[in-house]
């Protein structure tokens, strides 16, 4: 049992976390409520060890990904309100929210949570780790995609710049 407080504690900060970037009215609050979520969840690959799936998490969605939203927020100068619509939504949300735990059960009775391990490798033979492993196929076989990914963000960055600033400001005339 006191092995499995930690994933208590990550996965119910994490749930938490969730439930106050819905419900909270301003979206600041969310935004941060947004990087608590991504942190825990980031705590939830350590304990399965996953330290590369961590990082990753880290880097990409609470660096990331989390300024990107709050540079939205920021240009856009949202307001609190807007409840309404909200309102609106809510047996939706509720309806689909109960389904989802449904299917969560189900799973959750239908998962075989001890499975067979594999062969354990002979001990001459070096085995890779997690990172490095992920590293040798996102560097050898899916090197063209990730530049081009790397390619349509960048454009993509540059426009969002252009968007930002109008167009007459780029002008030197």
């Amino acid at each position: 049992m006191i092995q499995q407080l930690p994933f208590f504690y990550f996965g119910g900060m994490a749930l938490v976390c969730a439930i106050l970037v819905v419900t909270s009215r301003v979206a600041i609050y969310s935004a941060m409520a947004l990087l608590g979520m991504f942190v825990h969840v980031a705590g939830l690959f350590i304990i399965l060890e996953a330290p590369f799936l961590a990082g990753v998490q880290l880097l990409v969605y609470a660096g990331a990904i989390l300024v990107l939203y709050l540079f939205v927020v920021m240009l856009l100068n949202l307001q609190g309100g807007g409840a309404t619509s909200l309102q609106k939504q809510t047996p939706w949300a509720i309806a689909l929210s109960l389904i989802a735990v449904g299917e969560l059960g189900y799973l959750l009775v239908k998962t075989n949570f001890y499975p067979k391990l594999p062969a354990i490798p002979h001990p001459s033979v070096p085995t890779l780790g997690n990172t490095e492993t992920i590293g040798m196929v996102l560097y050898t076989q899916y090197l063209f995609p990730f530049e081009v990914a790397s390619i349509v963000l960048l454009i993509a960055l540059v426009g969002a710049i252009v968007m930002a600033r109008g167009r007459g400001r780029f002008r030197q005339e």
